[in-house]
């Protein structure tokens, strides 16, 4: 049994479409919610861990309790060889954790479908290897790695933007390969009115079947170096 740990920051960030491929895949997930007061997991007490998105910074330590305990979970991580995803936030806080630093981007909020662009690392790596360079991914995000940490390989970029990276045992992604658009509408539902955003989630919507055809053969493809590392 492969058990995978997630922590989940917020009731409108669910791992979504990633919780059921993990389950096909094998998987036994496990959610670790601490923003309803539940502990976070341990490194002894999972096979791998994945850390989901939210709506706070990186960087908001001193205003949302549990973060620099995720970073500390996120450090020790590494430092043990546990098989790590992070996701958008889990991407960031995996950054900063490690030495990177984390802010606005400068070009504004990535919000919509973007094209992927593989570096040649990533076309190497081993959960993107049915991933075509080019293929579109989903971004709802302020804030971006701007310096990635010194031992990260830079796995693929968004318009110039760092969008994977690799640590060690750890992959992080900028972008969102659980959130089909019902939960992006969640998002701007929550947050300020957005320009553009009903175009953005509409064309998320039609491009659904595309989205879960790629980042499902991703999620497998993670969860199979996952259980190759046991």
């Amino acid at each position: 049994m492969t058990v995978v740990a997630v922590v989940q920051h917020e009731h409108d960030c669910p791992p979504g479409w990633v919780d059921g491929w993990l389950r096909d895949a094998g998987a036994t997930v496990r959610i670790h919610r601490p923003y309803a007061g539940e502990p976070l997991p341990t490194i002894a007490g999972a096979d791998a861990l994945v850390v989901l998105g939210g709506s706070m910074s990186a960087n908001d330590d001193d205003t949302v309790a549990w973060l620099r305990a995720t970073k500390g979970l996120l450090r020790d991580a590494v430092a043990a060889g546990l098989p790590t995803l992070g996701i958008c936030l889990g991407h960031q806080l995996l950054a900063v954790a490690c030495g990177g630093r984390v802010g606005r981007n400068p070009a504004g909020k990535q919000m919509g479908l973007f094209p992927l662009g593989l570096t040649s690392d990533g076309r190497y790596e081993r959960a993107f290897a049915s991933v075509a360079d080019g293929a579109r991914c989903v971004q709802w995000n302020d804030d971006i790695v701007l310096d990635v940490p010194d031992r990260a390989e830079v796995l693929a970029t968004v318009d110039g933007v760092p969008q994977v990276m690799r640590l060690g045992p750890a992959l992080g992604v900028q972008f969102h390969p659980e959130a089909g658009a019902d939960i992006v509408a969640a998002w701007a539902a929550s947050g300020a009115a957005r320009p553009g955003a009903d175009e953005a989630i509409a064309a998320i919507r039609a491009a659904e079947p595309e989205l879960v055809a790629t980042w499902a053969s991703f999620a497998r493809a993670w969860v199979a170096e996952v259980v190759s590392s046991l």
